[in-house]
């Protein structure tokens, strides 16, 4: 088993695309069969699996969720950082903090247009942290 901590850097809301970064790690630890787990360590932010080609879906995505969560509901108590505080948390709630993704024959097993992406949910710069664990055989 292999795990190593990412710090990835996002400058905005939105898509970020770390598909490239997670790949290398699993590359590096040598597994050629086995499960890759990708962990984001943070309430404000999250991962999904989303198509890496048109980027015109991601912008659907994060207007959707826009709209969905914005900001400014008078609802919202939890607001000590800023008016993007709560809608953040529950972005996240709605998204995912983890994902497992197959190894076959020592690469992501992710469909043709699938990507791994780190949804920044914050509107000002983060780095965040996220923990990849590959486990398999070699």
């Amino acid at each position: 088993m292999a795990t190593t901590e990412l710090t990835i850097p996002t400058p905005r809301r939105g898509l970020h695309e770390i598909t490239g970064l997670v790949e290398r790690v699993v590359s590096d630890a040598g597994v050629r069969d086995g499960l890759c787990t990708v962990f984001i360590r943070h309430t404000s932010a999250s991962l999904i699996i989303q198509e890496n080609a048109d980027p015109s879906a991601r912008r659907d995505l994060e207007a959707w969720l826009d709209r969905l969560v914005p900001e400014g509901d008078p609802l919202y108590t939890h607001t000590a950082e800023g008016p993007d505080d709560m809608p953040s948390h529950i972005r996240a709630v709605l998204t995912q903090t983890s994902l497992s993704i197959p190894i076959v024959g020592g690469r992501l097993a992710l469909g043709t247009w699938q990507g791994i992406f780190l949804w920044e949910h914050r509107r000002d710069p983060h780095r965040r942290s996220v923990v990849v664990s590959v486990l398999g055989q070699s």
